[in-house]
């Protein structure tokens, strides 16, 4: 492959792959008479070794280091141990990017979010002042405390009666009742309970709620995994309900 293609295939520039030639970190297995470089499968496992370890910002002289070992046993070594590394970073960046897609909604529809909600996925300790800073100590100190005072059992059982809220309303939703049925209903006043545990959503904004689990889909994929229809049928029978709060 030369270096046109091999440019091409991985995203680095000519000069880039050039650059790694003179300073002895990617040298081509031959070079034409005209001066063009061509790279064989292994120099494409050390290039790839090579933007691997790039990605995970280690130093060019250190990459060498690296690279240059002739024990294939200690380069699988280096290889999970960067595997392991790439894959924290990408769990990390999931959680972040959860993050930004959940203040979004609570941005947008008043989703209940807590001070720990905002941070998720961030070095907590970093970011706290920050936090402090943007939404004030109170409703930093207050949302975390109200969390906290849950203590561990207390978190999971809130967490299991979304569960079982949710489970009840897909095994409704498979009976195909209305939204106005008396046990649904039920369900449904569990649910806002259940969102009420930070912040009472009003009418407005606990039927745009159920609008969003049934429109968005990520919510929508969230319910629908306990049966289809569920979504629609919360979505239903939560404007239900909402008609008789008040804002």
């Amino acid at each position: 492959m030369d270096i046109s293609e091999l440019s091409r295939l991985a995203g680095v520039s000519s000069r880039t792959l050039r650059h790694y030639d003179a300073i002895g970190l990617l040298p081509p297995a031959w070079t034409t008479p005209d001066g063009r470089r061509h790279y064989d499968e292994p120099g494409l496992l050390r290039l790839q070794h090579i933007l691997v370890l790039r990605e995970l910002d280690v130093p060019l002289e250190t990459i060498a280091s690296i690279v240059d070992t002739d024990d294939p046993a200690l380069t699988a070594s280096f290889l999970r141990d960067h595997h392991a590394a790439l894959l924290a970073r990408r769990d990390r960046y999931a959680a972040l990017a959860e993050t930004v897609e959940t203040t979004l909604t609570h941005l947008e529809t008043g989703l209940p979010m807590t001070a720990a909600d905002m941070f998720e996925g961030f070095d907590h300790h970093r970011y706290e002042p920050e936090a402090r800073e943007r939404w004030g100590d109170d409703a930093v100190e207050t949302s975390n405390a109200v969390w906290a005072s849950l203590g561990v059992e207390g978190q999971r059982r809130h967490q299991a009666e979304h569960t079982a809220i949710a489970e009840g309303v897909a095994r409704l939703a498979a009976a195909e009742v209305s939204p106005e049925d008396q046990e649904l209903q039920a369900l449904i006043a569990r649910h806002h309970a259940w969102v009420s545990l930070f912040w009472t959503p009003g009418r407005e904004v606990y039927e745009g709620l159920g609008r969003m689990y049934a429109e968005d889909p990520r919510f929508r994929a969230t319910y629908d995994k306990f049966g289809d229809g569920t979504a629609e049928l919360l979505r239903d029978a939560i404007a239900v309900y909402a008609s008789g709060l008040s804002d």
